[in-house]
């Protein structure tokens, strides 16, 4: 993706975001200069900003994703049982702009539609080795409730409402009539080492630098900081 059209996302997803209230946290709108010279090593370990992904493929509007990691924990701590074990992400699924097949190995995750379009699951269990199993029911929490699924079966989620996924539980998803504003509250996040995708796909976007960057990703960091 050319940095150019990444500062143009970032621009229209910030608007897009604050349309429904939602107001980002300051560091959000750091410049680079701004988050090099401030004390960064906190966004840095625990993978917190902007992510703007089309999984390496360069097809950002038909598979793609925008998110920006609000809060997040210690993966290590999760090993101790104490500490801050869980991560909050804000998230921008555009109409029909899919969000590639993939479960989590450790994250459990509460995905919240917060306003805009239907929000479409689409859902497989997993077999025993993790792989998807394309027979199997999936059994999903719904706000309170139980829903049951055939193997590959959409859940459409209105604004308000929002679907617990376990870890292993495979999953796409994708904006219908509209964009869609997504909360993500999890177990800790770890991008690098926690997603296993059906396709062969990276997790991030490999990046032509033909303007500066307005702010940086996750991504940049390594480079930049």
């Amino acid at each position: 993706m050319k940095r150019s059209y990444i500062n143009e996302i970032l621009k229209e997803g910030d608007a897009f975001i604050r349309s429904f209230g939602y107001v980002m946290p300051p560091f959000a709108y750091l410049s680079p200069e701004e988050m090099k010279a401030a004390d960064h090593s906190i966004y840095v370990e625990r993978g917190m900003g902007w992510d703007i992904t089309d999984y390496g493929l360069e097809k950002f509007d038909e598979l793609g994703l925008f998110l920006f990691t609000v809060r997040n924990g210690i993966a290590d701590d999760l090993n101790k049982g104490t500490g801050m074990l869980y991560a909050e992400k804000i998230m921008i699924s555009r109409k029909d702009q899919l969000s590639p097949m993939h479960r989590h190995y450790i994250k459990a995750e509460d995905i919240i539609n917060r306003g805009g379009g239907k929000l479409v699951l689409e859902l497989f269990a997993p077999n025993e080795d993790g792989t998807i199993n394309r027979e199997k029911d999936v059994t999903v929490p719904v706000d309170g409730r139980l829903v049951t699924l055939p193997a590959g079966g959409l859940l459409k989620l209105d604004p308000g409402e929002s679907v617990t996924l376990m870890p292993g539980v495979w999953h796409a998803f994708w904006g219908e009539g509209g964009d869609v504003l997504i909360g993500e509250v999890s177990t800790v996040n770890d991008d690098r080492t926690d997603n296993w995708f059906e396709m062969k796909i990276g997790r991030f976007s490999n990046v032509e630098e033909d303007v500066a960057p307005t702010h940086l990703l996750v991504s940049d960091y390594d480079k930049f900081l």
